[in-house]
Protein backbone atom coordinates (compact mmCIF):
# COMPACT_ATOMS: atom_id res chain seq x y z
CA UNK A 1 0.00 0.00 0.00
CA UNK A 2 1.14 3.82 0.16
CA UNK A 3 4.23 4.65 -1.25
CA UNK A 4 5.89 1.42 -1.92
CA UNK A 5 2.72 0.05 -3.99
CA UNK A 6 3.05 3.40 -6.24
CA UNK A 7 6.71 2.74 -6.66
CA UNK A 8 6.00 -0.63 -7.94
CA UNK A 9 3.23 0.45 -10.09
CA UNK A 10 5.72 2.76 -11.92
CA UNK A 11 8.53 0.72 -12.37
CA UNK A 12 6.49 -2.21 -13.66
CA UNK A 13 4.85 0.32 -15.67
CA UNK A 14 8.40 0.85 -17.15
CA UNK A 15 8.76 -2.55 -17.81
CA UNK A 16 10.93 -3.66 -14.77
CA UNK A 17 10.48 -7.16 -13.56
CA UNK A 18 9.46 -6.10 -10.25
CA UNK A 19 9.40 -8.15 -7.14
CA UNK A 20 6.82 -7.06 -4.23
CA UNK A 21 8.32 -7.80 -0.67
CA UNK A 22 5.78 -8.25 1.52
CA UNK A 23 4.78 -9.39 4.88
CA UNK A 24 1.36 -10.35 4.00
CA UNK A 25 0.50 -12.80 1.08
CA UNK A 26 -2.92 -12.13 0.56
CA UNK A 27 -2.14 -7.64 0.94
CA UNK A 28 0.97 -8.70 -1.46
CA UNK A 29 -0.81 -11.41 -4.12
CA UNK A 30 -3.56 -8.60 -4.32
CA UNK A 31 -1.11 -5.64 -4.84
CA UNK A 32 0.59 -8.02 -7.73
CA UNK A 33 -1.98 -8.54 -9.15
CA UNK A 34 -3.27 -4.93 -9.20
CA UNK A 35 -0.33 -3.65 -10.62
CA UNK A 36 -0.31 -6.49 -13.58
CA UNK A 37 -3.51 -5.45 -14.47
CA UNK A 38 -2.66 -2.00 -14.53
CA UNK A 39 0.37 -2.17 -16.25
CA UNK A 40 -0.03 -5.84 -18.67
CA UNK A 41 3.60 -6.29 -16.99
CA UNK A 42 3.70 -10.28 -16.17
CA UNK A 43 6.82 -10.00 -14.50
CA UNK A 44 5.46 -8.77 -11.52
CA UNK A 45 6.37 -11.48 -8.45
CA UNK A 46 5.50 -11.15 -5.15
CA UNK A 47 7.64 -12.92 -2.51
CA UNK A 48 7.19 -13.07 1.75
CA UNK A 49 9.55 -10.78 3.87
CA UNK A 50 9.14 -9.23 7.11
CA UNK A 51 11.94 -6.70 8.15
CA UNK A 52 11.50 -7.25 11.74
CA UNK A 53 12.56 -10.86 11.57
CA UNK A 54 16.33 -11.06 10.58
CA UNK A 55 16.01 -14.99 9.64
CA UNK A 56 13.25 -13.90 7.17
CA UNK A 57 15.61 -11.02 5.56
CA UNK A 58 18.23 -13.98 5.10
CA UNK A 59 16.17 -16.04 3.58
CA UNK A 60 14.88 -13.33 0.97
CA UNK A 61 18.18 -12.47 0.40
CA UNK A 62 18.96 -16.07 0.10
CA UNK A 63 16.29 -16.16 -2.30
CA UNK A 64 16.85 -12.82 -4.49
CA UNK A 65 20.89 -14.06 -5.22
CA UNK A 66 19.94 -17.26 -6.17
CA UNK A 67 16.84 -16.79 -8.44
CA UNK A 68 17.52 -13.51 -9.60
CA UNK A 69 20.79 -12.79 -12.15
CA UNK A 70 20.61 -8.60 -11.50
CA UNK A 71 19.06 -6.49 -9.11
CA UNK A 72 19.39 -3.08 -10.24
CA UNK A 73 17.18 -1.35 -7.89
CA UNK A 74 16.33 -1.83 -4.35
CA UNK A 75 13.67 0.21 -2.56
CA UNK A 76 13.72 -0.04 1.17
CA UNK A 77 9.97 1.13 2.41
CA UNK A 78 8.79 -0.84 5.09
CA UNK A 79 8.69 1.09 8.33
CA UNK A 80 6.50 0.98 11.22
CA UNK A 81 5.56 3.65 14.09
CA UNK A 82 3.50 3.95 17.47
CA UNK A 83 3.81 0.03 18.27
CA UNK A 84 4.15 -0.71 22.03
CA UNK A 85 7.84 -1.27 23.08
CA UNK A 86 7.98 -5.12 22.15
CA UNK A 87 10.97 -7.83 21.67
CA UNK A 88 11.56 -9.81 18.68
CA UNK A 89 12.25 -13.50 19.48
CA UNK A 90 15.67 -12.56 18.39
CA UNK A 91 15.93 -10.06 21.25
CA UNK A 92 15.59 -6.91 19.52
CA UNK A 93 13.13 -3.96 19.50
CA UNK A 94 10.66 -4.45 17.18
CA UNK A 95 10.38 -0.92 15.75
CA UNK A 96 14.19 -0.79 15.44
CA UNK A 97 14.80 -3.88 13.66
CA UNK A 98 11.74 -3.00 11.58
CA UNK A 99 13.14 0.26 10.66
CA UNK A 100 16.67 -0.15 10.43
CA UNK A 101 18.41 -3.22 10.76
CA UNK A 102 16.67 -5.80 8.88
CA UNK A 103 16.69 -2.88 5.86
CA UNK A 104 20.64 -2.32 7.12
CA UNK A 105 21.22 -5.59 6.96
CA UNK A 106 18.90 -6.36 3.35
CA UNK A 107 20.40 -4.01 1.57
CA UNK A 108 24.12 -5.58 2.81
CA UNK A 109 23.19 -8.65 1.92
CA UNK A 110 22.39 -7.89 -1.61
CA UNK A 111 25.34 -6.02 -2.30
CA UNK A 112 27.83 -7.46 -5.04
Amino acid sequence: AGIGKCVALELARRNARTILACRSRERGQAAVDEIRAATGNAAVVLRLLDTSSLASVRAFARAVLREETRLDVLVNNAGVTGLPFTITPEGLEQTFVTNYLGPFLLTNLLLG
